[in-house]
Order: C-alpha cells, then structure tokens, then sequence
C-alpha cells in the first residue's frame, strides 16, 4: 500500500512538472529543476524495475516507454508495466483461498486414481497435487449447448430455489434477457430466498444504476468487482473478474461461457448467431464452485460466509467420472499450466475451441510437439472476431501451427465463443478461461476439468456439429495472404501480452 501511494505521488508530481516545463512562464532555472526533479523519479523506477528480474527484454522495453515518453511513460508504467506485481496487489485474496480450500480437501475422502487410463492418471495426479481444490466423484454434469438451451435451464432452476441464489457474472446487462432474469431474482426474494449478485465493474460498466437501484430495493444483496474509480488508484484496473458462477440452495450449479445479454442468444444483429457452450453440474462439486464464489464475495465485501455449513454442504449424486473445479487468478497464473498439462498427456487427439487464441510460447511449443508426435490437433476459432487486435493477433500465430500440421478451421455461422479442450476423447475442460495472455495472467477464471464423464462425449458430438459450421485453413491459401494483413498481424501481436 505504502508503494501504491508512493507512486501516486509521482505520477501527480509528473504532471504538475510536466505542465511547469511545457505551459508556464516561470525562469530557467526553475524548469531545469523541474526536469532534475522527474529525472530522479525516472531513476528511481529504474531502479526499482531492474530489482523486479523480469526478462532482459522486458526490462529494456519499460526503461525506453519511461525515459522517451514524458509523463505518459510513467502513467502506463504504473497501470501496465506492473501487473507483474498482481501477487502483491492480491495477496491477502490468495492466502484466504488457499487456506478455505486446504480445510475443505481435508473434509473429503481421497480419490482413487487407480482406475483411469495412463493419460487420465497422470493428468489427475497432476491437478490434485497443483491445485487448492479437490476433484470429485459424487458429482454429474449437464453439457447445455448455445444460449437458448442455457437460459432455459438457468431460469428453470432459479424458479426452484427454496434457500439462496449465488450469481456471479463477468457481463450483466438490464436488456430484455437481463430484466427477465432480475424479475425472477426480485420473485424470488419476496418469497423469502437470499439472492447475492456480483457483477465485474469494468465487463458490466452498461449495466445502469436504476437496474441496480432496483435490484437492491427489492433486497437483492447487489456488489461490484474491482469498482473502476478504486481500481485506478490501486492498480488493479487491469485486472477483471471474466468468472460466470449460478449456485443455487448448494444443490445446483452453472459456469461456463456464457454472460448475461441477449447477444448470447444470438439477438445481436451485428454479432448474429452466437456459438456457445455452458455446463449444469449437481453434486459434491458444486461445493467446490460454490466456494470460489464465496470467497469472491468475501473479498468485495468482506462478508465471510463460506464457513457457514448452510452454504457449504455437500449434497452428493451418484456420479459417472470425475469433475475436478479449478480456480485461478492474476494471483496464481496456473491455467496455462493446466492448459500445457492436458495437452502433453495427449496420445491421440487434441481438439481446442476458443474465441481468443492468443497461446504463450509454451502452449504452441507443447502442441507442435504432439502435432510431431502424430497426436491430431484441430483448433477452431471465429471467421471474424469482435476487436481488430484479438482477430489479427490470433491469426498471426497460424503460420507456425500450420507448419506443424495443426489443423485450424475458421467458424463461419457467426460467433464462435465457446472455451473448450477435448484430448482423447475422455478427458477435457469446460469453463471461462480463454486461451490468451489475458485469462492466462490479469482475469480471474474458473473451470470444470472433467475425467471420463458421459458429459465428455456430448462435447464431442457438439464439436463435430461445430465443424460442420467451419472452413478449414489450408496452408497454401493462407500463406498466399497479401502484405497489408501481414502487417497487421504483426502489429497485433505486439500486444499479445493483454490481450
């Protein structure tokens, strides 16, 4: 906190210098001290940026952004340069977590690993070892295919609360879809159900204040995440909750990729149709969702109640594999690693869907290995994407992928905006997080990773359906692209890193 306020200082101090030097009339001297007085602000962020050991070459580049860039260089410094200090700016966040779910893993039988295949084996040993949650046996899931299927099931389900309503949701809108929902939610509090929304301040920035007026008028427990004016003055603007959680009475729960907004059902003239997919589980698991919702919770408004038995006990069904749920955050960085995981356990096939393919070097270097190895790897990704920088960005990782035989197939019926990965038919993962920088290191996520459920092969077929909707890459066609989107591509790709 002391360094926060220290370089909020500075960056006022800058200004104010700045404006002395460029805007005012004052002697020569007195601006000669002025550009020494910013010049030792700059030598003392160097100093403290060459202490962080980052890499030579991220080093050099924030040096040249703080000397060439007056004034400007340090502000972007300040909210960019350092999420690389996202463990400080969330540490009392991540010390709770880990200690809520070190006491859940040691309520729960150990899980037996014995019966799973080799690559099951190994890649379930792995997340119980690395993760603070728990896999579970006593749990089934529901594959819900699109917005239609989704929101029928989500609005099925909140009729049925007797207890409580937990929601959690990176985009709310008060449009058509949203309203609907919020009546149902007010219906509900009325007849006596504790309804508790958490919305992410910057991804929900169109939901109005009347909608939210409303909300809590009717007794609808209502929070921001990372509220946008605190979040400036203590860096953490950057860093957003993209998590989409419905827990309802602990019975059921929902996550997956779709937010609050008639866009997701394919209402949006612009987007049209909207490929997604979203996941009902039921059982033990829902324990462990429940938890990272109410340790959000806790943390925007300091109301600790995952302790309480009433939200957090088990209510267990006879399941059909294993569903394992996984948090991560700015905090922790660990879903490349999951990500990297899945795919190096892979012997037959890797099949990957994501709207942001935006992959770290260890990422393409893992799935370039497999592709060498003969392991089929089909990516799927949007024909069109909805921001230049994420569509060119993504493309320009294709030339090496392709060369390694990775088969990319471009979704061509509107949207595609589902974030899944299938290996071998019998293991994947369903849920938020993207594959890029930005889910990877700034976003807090959450995902179901699941180990030979009946729910696997739904996604499977659901896949191929989507394949039919695409048109493969061909490496000849590609290559033969002109200079102009070469150029963008490369230019996109600078700012891999946030997106």
């Amino acid at each position: 906190m002391k360094k926060r306020r220290m370089e909020f200082v500075f960056v006022m101090m800058m200004i104010v210098l700045g404006y002395v030097v460029f805007f005012t009339g004052i002697p020569f001297l007195w601006k000669v001290l002025s550009v020494a007085i910013y010049g030792g602000i700059i030598l003392v962020t160097v100093f403290s940026l060459m202490l962080e050991n980052r890499s030579a070459q991220s080093t050099l580049l924030w040096i040249y952004i703080l000397v060439f860039l007056p004034v400007l260089g340090y502000i972007v410094y300040v909210y960019s340069g350092q999420l690389f200090l996202k463990g400080y700016l969330f540490k009392s966040k991540r010390i709770k977590e880990r200690e809520v779910f070190e006491t859940l893993s040691r309520k729960k039988q150990p899980i037996d690993f014995s019966q799973l295949n080799n690559h099951q084996h190994h890649f379930a040993h792995y997340l119980d070892r690395v993760t603070k949650t728990s896999a579970n046996t006593n749990t089934i899931t529901k594959i819900l295919k699109n917005g239609e299927e989704t929101f029928a099931e989500i609005k099925r389900e909140l009729k049925k609360a007797n207890d409580f309503i937990h929601m959690e949701y990176y985009i709310f809108r008060d449009d058509r879809l949203g309203n609907e929902l919020i009546d149902i939610l007010i219906e509900k509090v009325q007849a006596g159900v504790e309804v508790r929304l958490m919305y992410d301040a910057m991804g929900s920035i169109t939901l109005s204040g009347a909608a939210i007026k409303k909300m809590k008028d009717a007794g609808i427990l209502v929070h921001p995440f990372l509220p946008i004016k605190s979040a400036l003055y203590n860096q953490k603007f950057n860093f957003r909750n993209h998590r989409k959680i419905i827990v309802i009475d602990g019975r059921v729960g929902f996550t997956g990729g779709l937010n609050i907004g008639v866009e997701y059902l394919g209402e949006d003239e612009e987007i049209g149709f909207w490929c997604d997919t979203h996941v009902m589980i039921e059982g033990e698991a829902v324990q462990s969702l429940h938890a990272v919702f109410l340790l959000d919770w806790c943390y925007v408004c300091s109301e600790l109640l995952v302790n309480d038995e009433r939200y957090m006990k088990p209510i267990p069904k006879a399941g059909d594999g294993m569903v394992h749920v996984v948090a991560t955050g700015p905090e922790t960085e660990q879903m490349s690693d999951h990500y990297y995981a899945m795919i190096t356990c892979a012997t037959k096939s890797i099949w990957i869907a994501s709207p942001y393919f935006v992959p770290n070097q260890a990422i393409r270097t893992a799935l370039r290995i497999a592709a060498h190895k003969g392991v089929q790897i089909r990516i799927m990704v949007p024909e069109i994407n909805d921001g230049f920088l994420t569509q060119y960005a993504s493309r320009s990782y294709f030339p090496e992928l392709l060369r390694s035989g990775i088969e990319i197939y471009a979704y061509q019926k509107g949207f595609l905006h589902k974030k899944v990965i299938i290996v071998d038919g019998d293991l994947a993962t369903i849920g938020t997080a993207n594959m890029d920088m930005r889910s990877f290191r700034l976003n807090f996520e959450v995902n179901l990773f699941l180990t030979g459920t009946e729910s696997i092969q739904d996604l499977v077929t659901y896949y191929q359906e989507d394949l039919e909707e695409c048109q493969r890459i061909r490496p000849v066609q590609f290559y033969k692209r002109g200079m102009t989107e070469k150029a963008k591509e490369s230019f996109a790709r600078l700012f891999s890193g946030v997106l």
